[in-house]
């Protein structure tokens, strides 16, 4: 039973820094990421699967790379990371998304008590006034933005998995994210193949990847990250020439 494991790296990235970093930023000790190790453990987990002889086949990793020019020293950090995981056969594949980095105009909002955005307008302490010094009720604020958009990882994932499981290069798979986008090429994985689908984050799994245990072939499962699957699936360090930046 050849094992097929579908990383999104982007989800898993946001994931671990809910589940283990609390969502700060530099918290260490969670990021030098062994992801071979992480799906052999979860592999190892699944009785039934052992019972049919599985074995880990390959790890598609899917991610994309940081812009350079905004953030340097995070691009430097995610090139010793992938040069690391390559060194160290972490993944069999790396299939590249893009970012990319617009500006933007929209209204000027804040948070409400649900956290979604509420559109601030003209009032105190900020007022608009027409040329006759007249108040402007309800005026809009229109501010100018970047946005950075990480482009084409769920995508990749979606097509690499279709690929292995309709040319039976796989006998299972486990797709790493909790990204609603997938719900179509999971759902017609599990059809052929038993699908183990992972979410990597604190929240509930999304809704749309949500499914049953004997659907098509059977044999799927649902399965949430915990600390200790980061922490204690870490890379060397250092793996060859690469060391592990102090933060992670």
């Amino acid at each position: 039973m050849r094992v097929g494991v579908y990383v999104d790296g982007f989800n898993l990235y946001y994931g671990g820094r809910a589940v283990v970093a609390e969502g700060r930023r530099n918290q260490p000790g969670w990021r030098w990421l062994d992801l071979r190790k992480l799906s052999q453990r979860l592999i190892d987990r699944r009785r039934e699967w052992h019972a049919d002889g599985a074995v880990l086949d390959r790890v598609i990793y899917c991610t994309a790379f940081i812009d350079g020019r905004t953030n340097p020293e995070g691009r430097r950090d995610q090139d010793r990371y992938v040069a690391a995981l390559r060194a160290h056969g972490s993944f069999d594949a790396l299939i590249e998304g893009r970012f990319i980095s617009q500006v933007r105009k929209a209204p000027l909002a804040i948070a409400g008590s649900d956290g979604k955005p509420v559109v601030t307008t003209s009032r105190w302490p900020v007022k608009i006034r027409d040329s006759s010094w007249g108040d402007v009720p309800n005026a809009v604020f229109i501010v100018s933005h970047q946005r950075s958009e990480e482009k084409g990882t769920d995508v990749n994932v979606a097509s690499r998995l279709l690929l292995d499981v309709l040319g039976e290069q796989v006998d299972a798979a486990i797709v790493i994210s909790n990204d609603s986008d997938l719900r179509l090429p999971i759902r017609e994985s599990r059809l052929r193949v038993p699908v183990g689908t992972v979410n990597p984050g604190q929240g509930r799994l999304a809704g749309d990847l949500a499914g049953k245990r004997d659907d098509g072939v059977g044999m799927h499962w649902w399965y949430k990250l915990d600390a200790e699957d980061y922490t204690g699936c870490q890379l060397p360090d250092p793996v060859k020439q690469f060391a592990k930046p102090a933060d992670w």
